[in-house]
């Protein structure tokens, strides 16, 4: 059996390492990259947010997957031995 640190280091891990590799392939190039001329259209364009903001958001999203984790896999109740003492059982 996995212990439970490991696995979740090991989630951990691909998370951060799928992140980063995926953040190169959604980049977005440069304007001055492309040869065209100017053209207005409706579409998206990208607003650089403030890196406070960037940090925030991330740390406020691993704090989210990490109680996701802990409530579903970390937090059930142990059992606990029954013992019998004269017909009647009790739960130490």
């Amino acid at each position: 059996m996995v212990k439970k640190t490991a696995l979740i280091g090991s989630i951990v891990s691909f998370g951060i390492l799928f992140g980063i590799a995926s953040s190169k392939v959604v980049a977005q190039t440069s304007h001055e990259a492309h040869s065209s001329p100017t053209v207005q259209t409706n579409q998206f364009q990208r607003i650089e947010q403030p890196i406070g903001n960037k940090i925030a958001v991330t740390l406020g999203g691993l704090g989210l997957m990490g109680l996701e984790i802990w409530w579903f896999l970390l937090s059930k109740p142990k059992s606990q031995k029954a013992v019998a003492t004269e017909n009647v059982t009790d739960i130490i």
